[in-house]
């Protein structure tokens, strides 16, 4: 076997007097910089009457600024071969662009200002409300989504994880100004701002550009954190006759982001169904042909987290994907995984890492979720050197602890046609 070549990563990191922190990954050989200015806090911090301002306020701050109207920002952004990017996600928000190193002083300053500086004209905010309610509607007419969303306000009942990203067409009908310039005011706080940078640029370089833009923000408060949630194991059967398929999202608590097994439960759902050679693509899909979409993913967050299946199926086979699923469930716990499989597993994860750091984007954003959720930048070298330590008897026991009846949440939605499920059905 080859000895494994050390990656070089030149990272460094500061903070301003004012609490924004700052972290470089100088990658001289790349003419790119990808640079990103996020807000440590994410929908999670919403309050029921709040919930989807975060959102909203993403939209809102590319509707002009006080030195630039929406349409300079495009033209200026465009004129010099980059993008602007922006999402919500639910513990952070990310304002992001990638251009070519020397049109880095432009594209910070477009970003800064952006974030800095909104104008919130009421005449922005009505026009922006029914761009939001267009992509609600978007979403929800997709069944796919629309599963997603039903399980995780039952999983995450009562707490904010449990709420959608986008809000509702009531809460977001009622925003004002007011609401949305107190709530910025609020959560856009120096000690909650994270700028990372990566691609060919030196770390003297941002914190010049970051002292300039972000130095004179006052200190504020960091956003305080929302409490941990319990998850509900519940069944939620919701009838939509006007669908063709049935649509099954199953599901079970996993560990946090943080947490040290959280390599063991990459792999655990790599072998469950993340990618085709997976045992639910291999099962459900090609073996049985019951299903054109077939997977399972990890939704890992600073506290908690959840495991979970989805399949599109028709009607009269929804059961039998079901207890497909709970039986490859049953076979991850009761047998240890073999080792041409655990070895493709890894593989992937080893593949997905190192294609990853090829653009400059990711390794901006990893910098970013690093600082967030560890507090430090982790060596790629120890990733890999904890995905390569997993063992099968370390797969079974992730299996045995997380993959429990009790625990199992389940969300259908389709043209049920008098179909049920009871507790007992969910037996792994």
């Amino acid at each position: 076997m080859t000895t494994p070549v050390p990656i070089p990563r030149d990272v460094e990191a500061a903070v301003l007097p004012n609490g924004v922190r700052l972290i470089t990954e100088t990658v001289p050989h790349v003419r790119s910089v990808s640079v990103g200015i996020w807000l440590v806090s994410g929908s999670r911090c919403e309050s029921p009457a709040e919930n989807g301002l975060t959102h909203f306020i993403e939209h809102m701050l590319f509707k002009g600024t006080v030195n630039r109207s929406a349409a300079e920002i495009a033209r200026l952004v465009d004129s010099i071969g980059g993008n602007l990017d922006a999402y919500t996600a639910k513990e952070l928000v990310s304002f992001n662009t990638k251009v070519l190193d020397e049109h880095l002083p432009i594209a910070f300053d477009v970003l800064a200002d952006l974030v800095l500086h909104p104008l919130f004209r009421e005449e922005d905010i009505e026009k922006e409300k029914g761009v939001i309610l267009e992509e609600l509607k978007m979403e929800n007419d997709s069944p796919e989504y629309l599963v997603h969303e039903i399980f995780s306000s039952n999983f995450w009942k009562g707490h904010p994880l449990g709420r959608p990203i986008l809000g509702t067409k009531t809460r977001i009908r009622q925003f004002r100004r007011e609401t949305v310039d107190s709530f910025y005011r609020r959560m856009y706080t120096a000690p909650s701002f994270i700028v990372t940078a990566a691609g060919n640029v030196t770390h003297a370089c941002l914190a010049e550009l970051a002292a300039r833009y972000l130095g004179e923000l006052p200190p504020g408060e960091r956003v305080p954190e929302s409490p941990r949630p319990q998850t509900h194991a519940g069944i939620t059967l919701r009838n939509k006759r006007s669908l063709e398929q049935m649509h099954v999202c199953l599901g079970v608590p996993a560990y946090p982001l943080p947490h040290e097994s959280r390599f063991v439960c990459y792999i655990l759902n790599t072998i469950l169904g993340g990618g085709m050679s997976s045992r639910l693509f291999q099962t459900i899909r090609e073996k049985q042909g019951l299903a054109y979409s077939v997977f399972s993913e990890l939704n890992p967050y600073r506290d908690t987290g959840c495991l979970a299946v989805y399949a599109g199926t028709s009607p009269a086979t929804a059961r039998q994907v079901i207890d497909s699923v709970l039986e490859q469930f049953r076979l991850l716990k009761q047998q240890p995984v073999p080792a041409d499989e655990l070895q493709r597993a890894k593989d992937h994860l080893r593949g997905s890492l190192l294609l990853g750091m090829e653009s400059t984007t990711n390794r901006m954003a990893n910098l970013a979720r690093q600082e967030i959720y560890f507090q430090r930048q982790i060596p790629v070298e120890e990733m890999l050197e904890r995905i390569a330590r997993v063992t099968a008897e370390d797969v079974q026991l992730c299996a045995r602890e997380l993959l429990d009846p009790e625990q199992i949440a389940l969300t259908m939605l389709g043209n049920l046609n008098g179909l049920q499920v009871r507790r007992e059905d969910l037996e792994c």
